[in-house]
């Protein structure tokens, strides 16, 4: 087992026995404390990512620093919510409020399955663990990390909440084994796909974006979800709000084309970045592939 990141280790472990151990307002606020200090010694990301929400968001370099400052308070935040998950996972209802649910309780009622598109805004583990309190089988998706001890704390946490840990993003097999047998599967789009995407407007560049959602409806008919769980005001409690499922384009289903079923996922989701952009993953270089000229030698 790779164990290349120890500090790192050391460091989450000790924030997961101190998050567990405050009360949930206090332990939430610790880990926005923790992510402005981040934000205070990484000058140069916060720089780069600053330059990147003003480039894509169109304002001025000035309010793209509040967005970013705000992103990584915010993700300080969601850090000790998910470290919290076993001592919080059956009190969801309290902190979650939902919109749209039905979507998906149909989806799965129906036993198409469902894919639950979304991003790394607000507090997306939040989403999957209300969905697994109201009974429903929910699938989290995975990437390895470098230290094989957190990729296994993550998929614990997300089993104590309710998920199934199915893996990597590229595992179809897994994937369409749960759709077939009715389950959700919450699969993050705004990950650059780099040559395994199609290149699709992404907050209105250019970015290369994952096609699985779109080749897996067309291919087994279930449903694409898009939804997000943002932060309320109050910085504790969350809106968790599901769209329609997606149509494809003239009357096809979703997935035919597949390039305009993406283009217009991508659209769905950057509606709801705009509107909560401090909630989103900034740190993130999102269209960097895209930057490289990874498809300038590409025929499509």
């Amino acid at each position: 087992m790779a164990q290349s990141q120890p500090l790192i280790w050391h460091s989450l472990n000790i924030f997961r026995k101190l998050a567990c151990a405050l009360p949930h307002e206090r332990a939430v606020a610790l880990g926005g404390a923790l992510g402005s200090l981040v934000a205070r010694f990484s000058s140069r990301k916060v720089s780069e990512a600053q330059d990147r929400c003003a480039k894509i968001l169109g304002v001025s370099r000035e309010r793209a620093r509040e967005i970013v400052l705000g992103s990584y308070n915010h993700f300080g935040r969601a850090a000790a919510e998910f470290a919290r998950m076993p001592v919080m996972a059956d009190k969801m209802d309290s902190l979650v409020r939902c919109s749209g649910h039905e979507y998906i309780f149909d989806a799965v009622e129906s036993k198409r399955g469902a894919i639950l598109a979304t991003a790394h805004i607000g507090n997306w583990e939040y989403a999957a663990c209300w969905l697994a309190h109201q009974g429903l089988p929910i699938n989290s998706l995975g990437t390895d990390q470098r230290d094989d001890r957190i990729t296994e704390l993550i998929k614990e946490l997300r089993r104590a909440g309710g998920s199934k840990a199915l893996g990597k993003a590229n595992d179809l097999r897994a994937m369409m084994k749960a759709l077939q047998n009715g389950e959700i599967i919450a699969v993050p789009v705004d990950q650059d796909a780099k040559r395994a995407g199609v290149v699709s407007p992404f907050l209105g560049s250019p970015a290369s974006t994952p096609v699985g959602p779109a080749k897996l409806a067309a291919k087994l008919g279930c449903d694409v979800i898009p939804g997000i769980c943002v932060r309320r005001p109050d910085g504790i409690t969350f809106d968790l709000k599901f769209s329609p499922p997606m149509k494809g384009r003239n009357g096809e289903p979703f997935g035919k084309d597949i390039q305009a079923s993406t283009d217009d996922l991508n659209a769905v989701i950057s509606d709801g970045i705009r509107e909560y952009p401090d909630q989103w993953l900034w740190m993130y270089p999102r269209w960097e592939s895209v930057e490289r000229g990874t498809f300038d030698d590409c025929g499509d």
